[in-house]
């Protein structure tokens, strides 16, 4: 895409990065460092995109993955650091709000949207469900299992075992990566309808655009780490003056992060790319837990900051659930209506109890 909106996108970095500069020595309105922030968090999703195409599918997928987890990574140590004590389970909040918004409102949006405008979809099973087994393992490890060790009291591990999960979670997320992306890419790679969508082949970008792209990427994550940490404090004030759940805090985080990665999934069911929309969504998931419970159980031991990873009952029902109908979903490879019907139903309801628990 070239003209206005180039130029256009290519500016905001460079101007959010030198508000999050003045933030950081001046008093800065809070409105305005709430648009900002969106402002920044749409357009890192926009340069990972153009690195995305340049790279390729599934190397893309992976590239937006990344870039929207290291988003979410920023949020949530910035908040932590700013407010400890109230924000202890507040890596658990935002991981389990991203893996109920992935798998129950993307996926169900896609699955929705697509089953209306093209009646009935295809998608490659093994790549999918290959997703879903180490999802699986992934979510169990960091939100069940610690509800059930006895090394430090509450629904918390002690540092080893902090370590440990850390590790196994980095080394599963990196060994589907290496699945995904080299050594079986053909299982992940968009199904033969896509062929006939023409602006799936339009031309990439040069490389000057992608490097450029890279740079303004980069620019954008500093930026949102620092506008983040600079709004933390109001709101905190903010949900705290409505008196709304704390868990809502990891909803507004997942919602925030993933919200311009749901749309380009979205978009893609719309146009027959049911598998790039699944790709999106399931590469999200990963990440969020691949890489945001190793960062933040670093931060933990060294910093010396304990996190509460264990999820409540309700929330491990739901989890179950959402994770049981996804693998029914994605079990035949074809999806209709009633599919993405089904999905959406468990996030209104995961919504739901949570306001009203």
């Amino acid at each position: 895409m070239t003209g206005p909106w180039t130029r256009t996108i290519d500016i905001l970095p460079v101007g959010g990065f030198i508000v999050a500069l003045l933030a950081l020595a001046l008093p800065l309105p809070t409105l305005m460092i709430g648009l900002v922030l969106a402002v920044m968090i749409v357009a890192a999703v926009h340069h990972a995109e153009v690195i995305a195409h340049r790279v390729g599918e599934p190397f893309g997928t992976f590239i937006l993955a990344l870039a929207v987890t290291v988003i979410e990574v920023g949020l949530i140590l910035s908040l932590m650091q700013a407010k400890p004590e109230a924000t202890l389970a507040l890596a658990r909040d935002t991981v389990f709000a991203a893996v109920m918004v992935i798998l129950n409102l993307i996926i169900g949006l896609c699955l929705l949207v697509g089953a209306l405008r093209h009646h009935e979809q295809t998608f490659k099973r093994t790549g999918n469900r290959s997703a879903l087994s180490t999802l699986t393992v992934l979510t169990v490890v960091t939100l069940v299992l610690p509800n059930f060790t006895s090394s430090a009291p509450g629904p918390r591990y002690s540092d080893v075992q902090l370590g440990f999960v850390a590790l196994v979670s980095l080394i599963l997320y990196l060994t589907f990566v290496l699945v995904q992306t080299v050594r079986h890419r053909d299982y992940f790679l968009p199904v033969g309808n896509d062929e006939h969508v023409p602006h799936v082949h339009a031309d990439p970008p040069s490389n000057r655009r992608a490097v450029t792209s890279m740079l303004l990427l980069v620019a954008c994550l500093v930026a949102v780490v620092v506008l983040a940490k600079t709004l933390s404090p109001a709101i905190g004030a903010g949900l705290a003056y409505l008196g709304a759940p704390v868990a809502v805090l990891g909803i507004l985080i997942a919602a925030l992060v993933l919200a311009p990665e749901g749309l380009a999934a979205v978009r893609a069911a719309g146009a027959n790319r049911l598998q790039t929309s699944l790709n999106l969504a399931l590469g999200s998931a990963l990440a969020t837990i691949g890489l945001t419970i190793p960062a933040v159980a670093l931060m933990s031991i060294l910093g010396g900051m304990p996190i509460m990873l264990g999820l409540d009952p309700k929330a491990m029902i739901l989890l179950f659930l959402s994770l049981m109908v996804a693998s029914h979903t994605l079990a035949n490879g074809r999806t209709t209506v009633l599919q993405g019907t089904i999905h959406l139903t468990l996030f209104a309801v995961y919504l739901f109890t949570t306001f009203v628990p």
